[in-house]
C-alpha cells in the first residue's frame, strides 16, 4: 500500500478539503454565448475522489449541432433528447453541495451557467477546480494540458474522446491521484467562486455570418453579469503550432468569422487570453479566415512573422488553454 493510498483513510487528510466532488464534460454546439449543450456527464466523487455513482444524458440543443465531426452529435440523433429544463432538476441534484471539476472548467461551467439562466433556474455549485490548473500546482511533467496527456500521465485509456461520458470518466479517473499527491504533498486546491449569469437581454439577435438561428427561433441574446477586467496575465510570447494557447497571450482578429466576433472575443477574454485591436511584435496570434487578403493585420502579421489560424483551429484551441506562468 502507498503513502497516497494510506492517506486515504488517514485522519490527515486535510480538514479544508472540499466534501466532495462532481466531475463534468459537457458537449455543445459550440463557443459563443447563445451556443447550446449538447450532452452532459457527471462522475461523483467522494471527499478522498472515490467515485460515487455517474450520469449521462443527450440533450436537445433546439438547433444546429454544430461541429459533428468532433462530438458525432447529429440532429437525428438529438432530436429525441430531453430539453435542458427536462434535466436541469436531475443535473442539478448531482451538482448539488459539491465542488465542480473540469478540464478548462471555466468553459463547462460557463455553458451549465447559462443553460440554467434560460430555464429561469440557478446551478447549485458554489466552487469550481480546474485540473489543468490543478496539474500545474503539482507540476506534473506533461507535454501539454490536453486530457489526453494527464491522462496518459497516469495510465488512463480513453476510448471515445470528445464524449462527454467517456471525457469525465477519463478526468475522475486521472483527477483522484491529482488530488491524493495535493492532499500528501499539502497543496492548497486552486478553488475558483462561481458565479452565475443573471442578466438576459430579450433583445432582437444581430445578424451574424455563417450564424444558424435556433430552430425554435429565439432571438435573446447573453450578456456577462458583470464587467471583465483587464487581461491579468503577462505576455508569455508568440503561439506555436502543436501547443495549447497560454494565458495572456496577444490575440487579434481579421476579417468576417462565422461567430459573431465580439462574442468570438469574449470567449478568448474569457479564457485569459489578450484581445489586440491591431498587429505588432508582441502580438501572440492571429485569427482570420482568408490569410491571403490584404488587410493591414495580414499584412502586418506576414512581415512580423505573426502566427496565423483560421477560425475553426482557434475556437478549439480556446477548449485547452493552458494556465498563466506564476
Amino acid at each position: 500500500m502507498t503513502m497516497l493510498d494510506d492517506l486515504t483513510t488517514a485522519a490527515t487528510w486535510p480538514a479544508a478539503y472540499p466534501p466532495g466532488y462532481a466531475v463534468v464534460d459537457v458537449e455543445t454546439t459550440g463557443l459563443a454565448r447563445d451556443d447550446r449543450i449538447i450532452s452532459a456527464a457527471v462522475y461523483r466523487l467522494d471527499a478522498q475522489g472515490n467515485v460515487e455513482d455517474h450520469w449521462y444524458t443527450l440533450v436537445n440543443p433546439e438547433r444546429d449541432p454544430g461541429p459533428v465531426w468532433i462530438h458525432g452529435l447529429t440532429s437525428d440523433v438529438l432530436e429525441g433528447a430531453p430539453l435542458f429544463p427536462e434535466i436541469a432538476e436531475e443535473f442539478a441534484a448531482r451538482l448539488d453541495g459539491r465542488v465542480l471539476v473540469a478540464h478548462n472548467a471555466i468553459f463547462d461551467w460557463q455553458m451549465i451557467a447559462r443553460e440554467y439562466a434560460r430555464a429561469e433556474r440557478t446551478a447549485p455549485v458554489k466552487q469550481r477546480l480546474c485540473t489543468i490548473a490543478l496539474s500545474k500546482e503539482l507540476a506534473l511533467p506533461l507535454p501539454n494540458h490536453k486530457l489526453e496527456s494527464l491522462a496518459a500521465h497516469y495510465g488512463v485509456v480513453q476510448q471515445r474522446a470528445h464524449h462527454a461520458l467517456d471525457d469525465a470518466r477519463v478526468l475522475a479517473e486521472a483527477f483522484r491521484p491529482s488530488l491524493h499527491a495535493a492532499a500528501a504533498g499539502g497543496v492548497r486546491l486552486p478553488l475558483l467562486e462561481c458565479r452565475p449569469l443573471t442578466e438576459w437581454t430579450d433583445s432582437p439577435a444581430t445578424p451574424r455570418i455563417g450564424y444558424q438561428a435556433s430552430y425554435r427561433g429565439g432571438s435573446g441574446t447573453w450578456r456577462a453579469s458583470r464587467k471583465r477586467p483587464a487581461c491579468p496575465h503577462p505576455n508569455p510570447g508568440r503561439y506555436e503550432p502543436d501547443r495549447p494557447l497560454k494565458q495572456g497571450m496577444r490575440v487579434a482578429f481579421s476579417g468576417d468569422t462565422s461567430v459573431d466576433r465580439e462574442l468570438l472575443e469574449d470567449r478568448a477574454i474569457e479564457a485569459g487570453l489578450h484581445v489586440a485591436t491591431s498587429v505588432s511584435r508582441l502580438t501572440s496570434l492571429l485569427v482570420t479566415n482568408d490569410p491571403d487578403s490584404a488587410t493591414s493585420k495580414t499584412v502586418k502579421a506576414k512581415s512580423f512573422g505573426t502566427p496565423v489560424v483560421d477560425e475553426a483551429a482557434f475556437t478549439q484551441l480556446l477548449r485547452d488553454v493552458a494556465p498563466a506562468d506564476g
